[in-house]
């Protein structure tokens, strides 16, 4: 299927490794022009030379933390006006809530719910102008399922969730959509951060507590991250207009519930 999107320019945003790196590669075999950030320069510059070397895309690659002010202006500065906006950022540090402090909380929130909301609010009316965006947040299974030692992310990313429901529908008249995507267990870094937690709270190896979240899979394995990033360039398409403010759960059927 072609997607309609050939030339359309975007930002994904922790895009160096896992699910952002995915979705970027979707996109730039779509044909988009990209720019992509992260904060380690040497993974950001390896994926934009694979990417250029696999598609022939167009790429800028901007080393920033999305999280900071000074990140996202230098992000929108190599690229002003998207038509799609990937909003992704690395989610915060698991334990126990006893030990969170208010300076904890909102490094959560500026990462996982107002570094969003404000690159939104930064991009959106130029969407508006044209009568086309697409804006995709990578969230987590979390928002549905939440996860007892990630409860600065369940808490950040459901804000980020509210805040959707509600700013979408004021959007899709103009042919601009806001959604979700919501990942469970994929074979990325950031599944060992539950998966250690998870083991030094059971007293348990790390394989063992993998061996036994695969095992309540049904699909009976992780995701792969070119699944997601696919997924992510669909929910960017032309054909994706009627597709407004929901939540796309990723999971292989983890999370048992029928809405």
């Amino acid at each position: 299927m072609d997607l309609g999107i050939r030339g359309r320019t975007a930002i994904v945003n922790a895009a160096s490794k896992g699910l952002g790196r995915a979705c970027a590669f979707s996109l730039a075999r779509e044909g988009v022009v990209l720019t992509i950030s992260a904060r380690g320069e040497e993974a950001l510059q390896a994926t934009a030379a694979a990417i250029r070397a696999e598609t022939g895309a167009e790429v800028t690659a901007v080393v920033a933390d999305v999280a900071t002010e000074a990140g996202r202006a230098a992000v929108l500065a190599a690229c002003p006006d998207p038509d799609i906006l990937v909003n992704n950022c690395g989610g915060p540090k698991a334990g126990n809530f006893r030990d969170w402090t208010r300076d904890d909380w909102i490094a959560a929130l500026d990462a996982n719910m107002l570094s969003a909301i404000d690159l939104i609010k930064s991009t959106v009316d130029a969407m508006i102008a044209r009568r086309f965006g697409r804006i995709v947040n990578i969230t987590s299974g979390a928002v549905k399922a939440p996860i007892a030692p990630l409860g600065l992310s369940n808490g950040a990313r459901a804000g980020l969730t509210g805040f959707v429901a509600g700013t979408s529908r004021q959007l899709a008249e103009h042919n601009v959509t806001i959604n979700n995507l919501l990942p469970g267990a994929f074979d990325t870094d950031r599944i060992r951060v539950p998966v250690r937690a998870n083991a030094q709270a059971q007293g348990k190896t790390e394989d063992e507590v993998m061996a036994a979240m695969i095992g309540q899979i049904p699909a009976r394995r992780l995701g792969i991250p070119h699944e997601f990033g696919e997924a992510c360039a669909f929910l960017c398409s032309a054909q994706a207009g009627y597709i407004v403010g929901q939540n796309f759960l990723i999971d292989g059927g983890q999370i048992n519930s029928t809405m």
